[in-house]
């Protein structure tokens, strides 16, 4: 539950609770307002009986005795209860239909005559009070419901209003990564907590950029500074004395695995940087994957065949492509059994590139981890064997940096990885891919 349905839902069953008690508290003192009204008319109907009375009587003594009793007919009981006094109040005559008993309050007073004590009773309608209760009611049940329900509307308009500069955050944050730390988050233009939350996060991200920033360049400087050491003592390594050669052979290929890492670092440092593409132009993609594929590899037992449709053009880095093509087939022949298929079909405006091996695969619980750098799913093979981990991250990196994509697609027997790319306006590959093929058959020597 979200907070802006929390405080609506909060804010709504504060003000219905509110409102109730005051319903209950209005209903109670109009009750007893009305109530005390009724009372006070029906005791100033006993007092006007009480003058006619005593102005027909004579002088007497009137008791101060009160109270409510069960309705009766309006009028004068004499003494002995026999009927109505002759010459008083209560002679018979009728000013109006009579009240319901249920709908009267009748006040008694007694007081003395010539005749002895005569009991008066003073009656008023409860109907006024019942009207203005029944209207209030009327008023409430309806009004309460639809006051509950502007409150809950302009609740929950008012804190989306607030939350929106949140959600522009959370957008903004989300659409951030480890390629993008130069953009920041949206500022309010207020003096809240939500504006100085924005600013703390764009704090952080300056602290975060700085940071990644050093260590990238670290990263770059060392692989770089590594290169020319590497370099000479691989010279002094293939000038060594024919005595020394076993020794010096196998210290090679060490330096290449250092030399190849050093290379590795550096490229992915740039791609981390986000630097423009080293001699961008328009190339035909089933060029570059034909060239990079029957390149000699270190399985001659492994069979690569191609299934390339020509002239898909597409606007990047013939280097990195190649670079992505070389680790993506590289790595499946090191997991093959005995062949690998690469396919490049036209999908729309779009060029796709398949690499499967047939090999053990790629459990779909390590689909995405593969992608991550210096990740290795055989912990069987040595590091003599093995990939040092980074092939797969640069390959998506370089295919990120042309605006296309990595993935590992599921496949059985063995591992299909996909990558999709852009073509420009100019491809004009069959989007069925029924072209001429290019079908390159080789056998490893």
């Amino acid at each position: 539950m979200g907070v802006r349905l929390r405080t609506t839902l909060t804010a709504t069953a504060a003000v219905a609770a509110a409102l109730c008690l005051a319903s209950i508290a209005l209903f109670t003192a109009l009750d007893s307002s009305l109530t005390a009204s009724t009372k006070e008319l029906a005791a100033n109907d006993a007092k006007e009986q009480m003058r006619h009375l005593k102005a027909e009587s004579g002088p007497g003594y009137a008791g101060d005795g009160t109270g409510m009793v069960s309705p009766l007919e309006k009028g004068a009981v004499p003494p002995g209860g026999k009927g109505p006094m002759p010459g008083s109040a209560a002679t018979g005559e009728d000013d109006g239909p009579p009240i319901p008993d249920e709908a009267v309050f009748v006040v008694r007073r007694t007081f003395e005559t010539e005749d002895g004590p005569v009991t008066v009773l003073g009656k008023a309608s409860k109907a006024p009070a019942l009207a203005a209760m029944t209207t209030l009611r009327n008023l409430l049940i309806p009004g309460v419901p639809a006051l509950l329900a502007v409150v809950a509307l302009f609740t929950w308009l008012a804190v989306g209003r607030v939350l929106r500069p949140v959600s522009a955050i959370r957008a903004k944050v989300a659409d951030i990564t480890a390629h993008g730390l130069h953009e920041r988050v949206p500022e309010p233009d207020t003096r809240d907590e939500i504006a100085a939350l924005a600013r703390t996060v764009n704090a952080t991200l300056d602290r975060l950029q700085t940071s990644v920033d050093a260590q990238r360049q670290f990263v770059a400087d060392a692989a770089h500074e590594l290169r020319s050491p590497l370099a000479i003592l691989r010279t002094r390594l293939e000038l060594a004395r024919p005595a020394e050669k076993p020794l010096a052979t196998a210290a090679l290929d060490d330096v290449a695995r250092l030399q190849s890492l050093s290379a590795d670092l550096l490229l992915l440092a740039r791609l981390d940087a986000g630097e423009p593409l080293s001699r961008a132009e328009e190339l035909d993609l089933a060029q570059v994957v034909a060239e990079e594929a029957v390149r000699k590899r270190p399985r001659p037992d492994v069979h690569v065949y191609l299934d390339l449709t020509p002239d898909l053009l597409l606007d990047g880095s013939a280097d990195q492509l190649r670079r992505l093509v070389a680790n993506l087939v590289d790595n499946a022949v090191r997991h093959a059994s005995t062949s690998v298929h690469v396919t490049l079909t036209a999908l729309g405006d779009h060029a796709v590139l398949d690499v499967v091996d047939d090999g053990p695969g790629i459990p779909p619980e390590h689909h995405a981890i593969v992608f991550d750098r210096f990740t290795r799913l055989d912990h069987a093979r040595t590091r003599d064997t093995g990939g040092s981990g980074l092939g797969l991250p640069i390959a998506r990196d370089i295919a990120r940096a042309h605006g296309g994509t990595l993935q590992v697609v599921p496949h059985s027997p063995g591992a299909r990885l996909r990558a999709v790319f852009p073509l420009s306006g100019r491809s004009a590959a069959d989007p069925l891919g029924d072209l001429a093929v290019c079908a390159h058959r080789r056998e490893r020597a």
